[in-house]
C-alpha cells in the first residue's frame, strides 16, 4: 500500500470510473493503468469499462477485489471490471454511470477513442467531472484536439511537453481546468540493478547466448512497427561492427525483444539478412515470444546500453524500465523520452518547454544526464491524416545513432554502470519521481484537487457560432 495518502474506509471513498484498456492485459497502457488502480486502491474505489478488440470477457461484470488485495496488500479494496469491445459506447456508459454511480470519470489513451464521451461532455459533466490522464507525441499544438481538452475538468500530462501542449491549445482557458505533470513511474522493486549472478540468471543468460559470452550488448524492447525505427537501429548497429576489428565485432549483439513481422512494421528477419549479411547475422538476436518482468529485467541488466530512436514517442515506457535497472539509453531527442534524459536549460534547470521553445528536438540544449546518449533529430517534417492533420515526424540519422553506440562502447563497465546508476537514483528522486508510488501519489493529488475544485457544468451554454476565425499556429516553429 502506498503510505503517502491515507486509508479510507471503503464505504467512504470517491468512485473512479476508468476508461481505458483492461487493467489484465500487458499493453502499455493497461500496464500503467493497473500500477495505478493498485497504488491507490485504498484511497479510491475503481470501476473500469475494460477496453479490448473483441473481448473475450464482454457483457460480464467481474471482481478483481481479492487479487488486488493481495499485490495492494490491503483487505478492502474495491476494483470492479466491465469487459466491452473497444472502449465502449454511449449505452454502455450510462448503464454503468447508473449502475456505479461513480464520482469521476478518468480516461487514458487517444482522444480519439473517446470521441463519444467527449460529445456527451454536456450530460456527463452536469453531475460528474471527466479526468484525462493524456499524452500527445509532438508538436506543432494539436489545435484539433482542442475540443477534446476543453470537455475535461482535469488534465494530467503524462510529458512536460503535454502539460506545454495542454496550456497552449486551451489558451485563456487553460486557468479553468486542473493541469498537472504526472509522468509514467514503474515498480523499482521489479526493475533495478541485480547484484548477483542467481541461478535463474545465469540460465537465462546461457540460453539466451547460446552458451557464447558477449562483451557489448545493445537492447531494444519495444513494438515492431514503423515510427519505432527498427531498420535503422540495425544499420546503426552494422556501421558500428564495421568500425571495429571482426574479433571485437563477434563479441557484439544486439538484442530485439519485438515481434518478428508485424503489418504495422516489417519483416525483421529479412531487414536483419539484408543489412548484417552473412557475416554478423548471428550478432542480432530477435525475441518475439512473451517475457515476465522478472526476465524484462534480466534483460535491462544484461544489456550494456538500451536504444529507441522511434520518431515519435509520447514517453517511452521501457526507457523508463531500463533507468530503473541501471542501465544507459541512446534515445532520440522528442516527446517524453527528453524528460527521462534530463536537458538542462541555461538557469541550469530541469528543461520544462515553453512557447518559446517548446522541444529540445533541435538541440538548443545539450546538457543533459550523464546516463543518457541523446540522438537528436535531422529532419522535423509535418505529416498528418484526417484524423490528425499535422505533427512533427522527427527523424534521427542512423549515422548518429551509430556514434552514440561507439561512444557507449567506448566507455569502461564500470563507467556504463556508474552512469547507469546515476539514472537510477535520479529516477527514484522527488524530482524525477518516475516510480509507481509517485506516479499513485500524484494521481491522488490530482483527483483530490478535482473533487474540491470541480464545479458542475451549467444546464446548457449559449456559444456565438459567427465567432470562429480558425485556429492558427500559437507557439514558434523556430527556436
Amino acid at each position: 500500500m502506498n503510505k503517502d495518502f491515507k486509508h479510507i474506509p471503503k464505504d467512504k471513498r470517491k468512485k473512479i470510473l476508468l476508461i481505458c484498456d483492461d487493467v489484465r492485459v500487458h499493453s502499455g497502457v493497461a500496464t500503467v493503468a493497473k500500477e495505478i488502480v493498485c497504488g491507490t486502491a485504498h484511497h479510491f474505489n475503481w470501476v473500469q469499462m475494460a477496453g479490448a478488440i473483441k473481448h473475450p470477457d464482454k457483457g460480464k461484470r467481474l471482481d478483481l477485489s481479492p487479487s488486488t488485495n493481495k499485490e495492494a496488500n490491503i483487505d478492502d479494496s474495491s476494483v470492479i471490471l466491465y469487459p466491452t469491445d473497444g472502449y465502449g459506447d454511449s449505452r454502455i456508459l450510462r448503464e454503468i454511470i447508473n449502475i456505479e454511480k461513480p464520482d469521476a470519470i478518468m480516461l487514458f489513451t487517444d482522444p480519439r477513442y473517446f470521441t463519444y464521451i467527449f460529445n456527451m461532455e454536456q450530460e456527463i459533466r452536469k453531475k460528474i467531472p471527466i479526468a484525462y490522464l493524456n499524452i500527445w507525441d509532438d508538436y506543432p499544438a494539436p489545435m484539433y484536439n482542442k475540443p477534446y481538452y476543453e470537455a475535461c475538468d482535469l488534465l494530467m500530462g503524462i510529458s512536460k511537453q503535454t502539460v506545454n501542449i495542454n496550456k497552449i491549445v486551451l489558451g485563456d482557458k487553460a486557468d479553468k481546468k486542473v493541469i498537472k505533470y504526472i509522468p509514467h513511474g514503474k515498480n523499482p522493486n521489479i526493475f533495478f540493478p541485480l547484484t548477483e549472478e542467481t541461478k535463474e540468471f545465469k540460465t537465462f543468460k546461457k540460453e539466451l547466448f547460446r552458451g557464447e559470452t558477449p562483451e557489448f550488448v545493445v537492447l531494444f524492447n519495444s513494438r515492431n512497427i514503423r515510427r519505432k525505427q527498427i531498420p535503422d537501429t540495425i544499420l546503426a548497429f552494422r556501421s558500428f561492427l564495421d568500425s571495429l576489428p571482426k574479433e571485437k565485432a563477434k563479441k557484439c549483439k544486439l538484442i530485439l525483444k519485438t515481434e518478428m513481422v508485424t503489418d504495422a512494421g516489417t519483416d525483421l528477419d529479412k531487414v536483419r539478412e539484408y543489412i548484417l549479411g552473412e557475416n554478423y547475422f548471428d550478432n542480432c538476436i530477435i525475441l518475439d515470444n512473451k517475457f515476465s518482468e522478472i526476465q524484462l529485467n534480466y534483460l535491462y541488466n544484461i544489456a550494456d546500453v538500451q536504444i529507441l530512436l522511434t520518431s515519435n514517442e509520447g514517453w517511452g515506457l521501457t526507457i523508463t524500465e531500463a533507468i530503473l535497472a541501471g542501465t544507459p539509453i541512446i534515445a532520440n531527442t522528442t516527446g517524453g523520452m527528453q524528460d527521462q534524459m534530463r536537458f538542462v536549460d541555461n538557469n541550469g534547470e530541469w528543461f520544462t518547454p515553453s512557447p518559446d521553445i517548446p522541444s529540445n528536438h533541435r538541440g538548443t540544449y545539450k546538457e543533459h544526464g550523464e546516463w543518457a546518449f541523446p540522438v537528436y533529430p535531422s529532419s522535423r517534417s509535418i505529416q498528418g491524416s484526417p484524423p490528425t492533420p499535422y505533427i512533427f515526424d522527427d527523424r534521427c540519422r542512423w549515422e548518429d545513432a551509430c556514434e552514440r553506440i561507439k561512444e557507449v562502447y567506448a566507455l569502461s563497465n564500470e563507467e556504463r554502470k556508474t552512469r547507469g546508476l546515476k539514472g537510477r537514483e535520479w529516477a527514484l528522486s522527488s524530482e524525477a519521481g518516475f516510480t509507481s508510488d509517485y506516479q499513485s501519489n500524484r494521481v491522488m493529488e490530482a483527483l483530490n484537487e478535482l473533487f474540491s475544485t470541480f464545479k458542475p457544468r451549467e444546464k446548457y451554454e449559449l456559444i456565438n457560432a459567427n465567432e470562429y476565425k480558425g485556429n492558427f499556429l500559437t507557439h514558434k516553429i523556430i527556436y
